[in-house]
């Protein structure tokens, strides 16, 4: 049998169980419609089915489609299993932070980026890699060919400034004074 009457063979037999295949597929999904697609899917795996001498054609159509219902039962679940975690990765409606923490926020980070421009490059970059691209000191310190001690002092001065910036604005817990101390210190002043 060439690979047309092989096809048109396992056509015809398709087409003569095809009610016991829906109700397998139905039996085994538990859906009239999503049975229906996996036919859909099965009759144009005809046209790729293997071309060689079949002994029980009804038997391996059956197969076909019991194995095309497993694997859209685990796809199903795998998309489930996917769509859950996603759904619990999401931070809740109590989790968000609400407008004026953001407002606050966003002045921070204003006045941390002000502080940023006046500062030496080195320390502006030594900090905007550490906080805002969150890279260890060793990798700042490789990326900048210094030593991992100098990567401290670097950002030691930068949050220096930026606490000293805070306390000047009055948003400061008292220690802008001693920072600032610390800062001088750290200029060799």
């Amino acid at each position: 049998m060439n690979d047309t009457g092989h096809a048109g063979g396992l056509r015809a037999v398709f087409l003569a169980e095809r009610p016991l295949f829906l109700r397998l597929l139905v039996a085994r999904l538990g859906n009239v419609d999503e049975a229906e697609e996996v036919l859909q899917d099965l009759w144009l795996r005809l046209d790729t089915a293997v071309g060689g001498p079949i002994a029980d054609p009804a038997a391996y159509l059956y197969r076909m489609a019991n194995n095309m219902a497993i694997d859209r039962r685990r796809r199903a679940a795998r998309r489930l299993d996917r769509d859950t975690a996603w759904s619990d990765s999401r931070p809740g409606a109590s989790e968000h932070p609400d407008a004026e923490r953001l407002m606050i926020a966003r002045d921070r980070l204003a006045q941390v980026e002000a502080v940023l421009a006046r500062l030496p490059e080195r320390v502006a970059t030594a900090f905007r890699l550490y906080r805002f691209e969150e890279l260890s000191q060793k990798a700042i310190a490789e990326r900048m060919d210094i030593s991992v001690s100098g990567v401290e002092k670097l950002l030691q001065r930068a949050y220096l400034r930026i606490h000293a910036r805070r306390g000047s604005s009055g948003e400061d817990d008292g220690r802008a004074g001693r920072l600032t101390h610390e800062e001088d210190r750290c200029d060799g002043r």
